[in-house]
């Protein structure tokens, strides 16, 4: 390591700084790793190595046609990749092919300046793809470093420090920070920051529109956020934290689809009929939902009114869920209302129930069918009879030997044959799905309800952290005199699932599991650390929306605010702030080389006094040409002229400039 700092500190100064850029430029691109194709990740790493080597070398670059046909690659292989060189993801990795190029072609400092923008631009499009907290971060680190190397390059002369460069690009930063911070409060904010029309998202990990037996498992290996909520008061019972998302009817045997397709637009017929009933004193609380490119909004059941989303139109579908109008692209805020007391659908007859929520596939699932004849012989019927049997099926869960696990492995044709009576194991999603064929083999109309189930506080912000590991699977059953009723047949298999935040987890990675290990509560509180600080820049950076700066006019007094306030406000605010500039620049002139302005004053008197003396005059000049001009009356003054070049020069000056700025005042000025 020693060897190689001397090598670097002995190379010249181009290499020094070529060698730097290479490093800034690298860290610039490496967030977009993941999102660009293999070809130019390995490709720019290729190049960004070679330049280095030529630096440390000192080998002449490559010529003119040999970047010309790299550059007929890239274009042709971007082609290849994206089928266009237009968009997002085609517009940036061309964009990073080419500031990986334009380094081969670094010889002056016009080919710096043009790496410099390339690099700023590369920068900011790695807030594209992801706008978290460590990605802000890492960006801070790339600007300071492009900073630094603009510096520079604007000090031609000698071999400055890079040290120095650093510290006059931090200052810089920090100086602009003030002007950053009111722009981001008080710029109009018309559309998302970082959205390109026309550039759809490419699916986030979540639920889905549908379910394949076992799907729902593999989300149980996610660790991400999918939402955050923060309730007003004291936050329900861990048991009642059901956010529903999409509810599914059709069955083919092996897939669960729901009966109404969700598109990017409402689609006709989606608005539920008043057949909602709720009672109690409602919970309110805000979630702060995670972009999932779906269009659902995800709310405690049941909610009686529209959450309030800003920007967006919503409305419930006739199985009780809340969707909005387009997908759900960025982060997203919302309030909403629910009740934990409600009643839903029919409830004297099911004649108006779609008959999908009876339907079974034929030729599917024998045996099941032939454990539902069997339940059915062995409750009553009537009224209560569909309850009983409800209960009875619950009961065979509790008693039959049946586990909770996340790999159960793979299923075959007969999912509920192999659950009941074979592998009698599984996730929720194969305890729902056998249960729901079981009702319908027993003519009780069901579907199957899919979203999150519960959470964990954050002791540190008090959020309700959802996670991908919690989606969950329940059911739904029609009861005459009741609607629908929820029933989760998985709390009967592992009742601490929904009781008392007993997940399945995944085993963690070997940092993780190692702090775990030596010390878990410092494991949960370095967790909860972390989300409350990445929750914090959801809400006050990601989530700062048009109505929060109108919020903020409000506070500060407007009683209606519009975007005309507040381009008077930013408006008054740059103009206060140019005030306070122009006042900074005229205290800073009076501050500049107070030993300069002092011998000014002196040259100015004497020309009133009517002696004329050359620019460049110093003390000593001056004091010669006072003593041949004024004769004895200039003495006092030609003896304090060297007593100021004393304090300038020598060593030792006899008198401070404070004191010679006194008796400046006080001198015998010759006429």
């Amino acid at each position: 390591m020693n060897a190689l700092r001397a090598r670097i500190a002995a190379l010249p100064r181009d290499s020094r700084d070529t060698l730097f850029l290479l490093l800034v430029i690298a860290w610039v691109v490496l967030p977009q790793a993941g999102n660009l194709p293999l070809w130019c990740s390995l490709g720019t790493a290729a190049i960004l190595l070679w330049r280095g080597w030529l630096a440390l070398a000192a080998r002449p670059l490559p010529g003119k046609w040999w970047l010309l046909g790299v550059l007929a690659v890239t274009l042709l292989a971007t082609l290849a990749s994206y089928r266009t060189l237009l968009g997002r993801d085609a517009g940036v990795t061309l964009i990073v092919a080419l500031l990986a190029l334009k380094t081969l072609e670094l010889r002056g400092r016009r080919d710096a300046f043009v790496i410099f923008f390339l690099g700023f631009f590369v920068m900011l499009s790695n807030f594209f793809f992801s706008q978290s907290l460590p990605v802000a971060a890492a960006m801070l680190v790339a600007l300071l470093g492009l900073l630094t190397a603009l510096v520079n390059a604007h000090m031609p002369v000698g071999r400055p420090p890079l040290a120095q460069a650093a510290k006059t690009a931090a200052w810089m930063a920090l100086l602009g920070a003030p002007i950053m911070a009111v722009l981001f409060v008080l710029f109009p904010r018309f559309a998302p920051l970082w959205g390109i029309p026309g550039d759809a998202m490419s699916g986030r990990s979540g639920l889905s529109a549908s379910m394949q037996v076992g799907n729902l498992a593999s989300l149980a290996l996610d660790e991400s956020i999918a939402m955050r909520v923060k309730f007003e008061g004291r936050p329900p019972a861990q048991q009642d934290l059901y956010f529903r998302g999409p509810v599914l009817a059709n069955f083919d045997g092996r897939e669960w689809r729901p009966l109404q397709r969700l598109g990017n637009r409402f689609a006709p017929g989606l608005q539920a009929p008043s057949l909602l009933q709720v009672a109690g004193t409602p919970v309110r609380y805000q979630v702060t939902m995670e972009a999932n490119n779906r269009p659902w909004l995800l709310v405690l059941d049941a909610a009686s009114s529209a959450p309030e989303v800003p920007g967006m139109a919503t409305l419930m579908t006739s199985e009780l869920q809340w969707v909005a109008d387009r997908p759900v692209t960025d982060l997203l805020r919302y309030r909403a209302e629910s009740y934990f007391q409600f009643r839903h659908g029919p409830q004297a007859s099911a004649v108006s129930l779609p008959p999908e929520y009876r339907e079974l596939p034929p030729g599917f699932n024998p045996r099941t069918q032939a454990l539902a004849q069997e339940l059915v012989r062995n409750a009553a019927t009537g009224t209560t009879g569909k309850a009983a049997l409800v209960g009875g099926a619950l009961e065979h869960l509790r008693s039959g030997g049946y586990t909770y696990t996340l790999d159960p492995g793979v299923y075959g044709q007969h999912t509920a044959d192999e659950f009941w009576f074979d592998r009698k194991e599984g996730f929720c999603e194969h305890i729902a799905s056998a249960f729901v064929v079981l009702m319908r083999a027993m003519d009780i109309p069901a579907r199957v309800v899919t979203g999150y189930q519960g959470g964990e506080m954050n002791t540190v912000d008090g959020f309700w952290v959802v996670r991908q590991a919690d989606a969950h699977a329940w059911t739904e059953v029609w009861l005459a005199g009741r609607g629908w009723v929820r029933v989760d047949p998985t709390s009967a298999v592992a009742p601490g699932r929904t009781g008392a935040l007993q997940r399945l987890r995944p085993p963690q990675g070997v940092l993780a599991g190692a702090i775990g290990t030596f010390n878990p509560t410092l494991a949960a509180s370095l967790r909860a650390a972390w989300d409350a600080m990445n929750n914090g820049w959801n809400q006050w950076v990601l989530n700062y929306t048009q109505s929060k700066q109108l919020n903020l006019l409000k506070d500060i007094g407007f009683e209606s605010p519009s975007w005309e306030d507040l381009s008077y406000v930013l408006l008054a605010l740059i103009v206060l702030v140019a005030l306070v500039g122009a006042l900074w620049s005229l205290w800073e002139r009076s501050q500049h080389d107070p030993w300069l302005r002092l011998l000014g004053r002196t040259r100015k008197r004497l020309r009133e006094a009517g002696l004329e003396l050359p620019a460049a005059a110093g003390p000593r000049q001056i004091a010669t040409a006072v003593t041949a001009r004024f004769g004895s009356h200039g003495r006092g003054l030609a003896d304090w002229l060297l007593r100021l070049e004393a304090q300038r020069y020598a060593r030792a000056p006899s008198a401070s400039l404070t004191t010679l700025q006194r008796e400046f005042n006080q001198l015998a000025w010759p006429s």
